[in-house]
């Protein structure tokens, strides 16, 4: 007896281990199989148990055409069957994805990132009017934001609109406008807020740590 026991490192290798080795070594009995009729008739009860063992799926669309798929690729694509549906092949189940591209984008200006650019671009569309100068407004008080965020030091707005002139390719200057951008700790105020809340929160979860170690009588 212990001469003709099988061990799974001399088994065959299970193409999709969910379905078990017994399913695998029925699909290679409808292999064996001389009439084509034999087969069909084999392949549809196979589909069936693999039906039957992935009950939660019935619902998904194309739950059918996945299972023949299924049954082709553990026949290793040697399967001589009538399917309802078209037979996978071999190059599209290995078939290497294509690369997908990765927008190359170098900024002068790194801190204020890529999205800037972008919206520069959607802002140069528009017509000319109050709604275009509200969102030129709009991307100089971010840029200033994401510069002081950078370096923490005040920066005047002349510095901004040199950068915005330079980002629009010359096409947006207010560098003789005489509206100022927002303050600056009015831009920051937000951050402040937000770190500010974060320490009364520690400091609550604290106490509350220390009143839960506090013995009670």
């Amino acid at each position: 007896m212990i001469d003709n026991l099988e061990y799974n490192t001399e088994r065959e290798h299970l193409i999709i281990p969910e379905y078990g080795r017994h399913l695998q070594k029925m699909i290679h009995h409808a292999k064996t199989r001389e009439t084509k009729e034999e087969r069909n008739k084999l392949a549809k009860a196979i589909i069936a148990v693999m039906g039957n063992m992935q009950p939660h799926l019935r619902d998904v669309p194309d739950f059918q055409h996945k299972l023949w798929d299924q049954l082709f690729i553990m026949a290793d694509f040697d399967l001589d069957v009538d399917s309802p549906y078209p037979k996978p092949s071999r190059e599209q189940l290995y078939a290497s994805p294509e690369p997908l591209k990765y927008p190359q984008n170098f900024p002068k200006y790194r801190f204020y990132g890529n999205n800037i650019k972008t919206m520069i671009d959607v802002a140069l569309t528009w017509e000319e009017g109050e709604m275009k100068d509200a969102l030129v407004y709009t991307i100089a008080n971010h840029m200033k934001k994401c510069f002081l965020n950078w370096n923490k030091d005040t920066v005047e707005d002349d510095v901004i609109y040199n950068h915005l002139f330079e980002l629009s390719d010359g096409k947006i200057n207010l560098k003789e406008t005489d509206e100022d951008l927002s303050d600056a700790t009015s831009l920051l105020r937000s951050k402040k807020k937000y770190s500010s809340n974060n320490k009364k929160t520690h400091h609550k979860k604290g106490s509350n740590n220390q009143n839960r170690n506090r013995k009670r009588y």
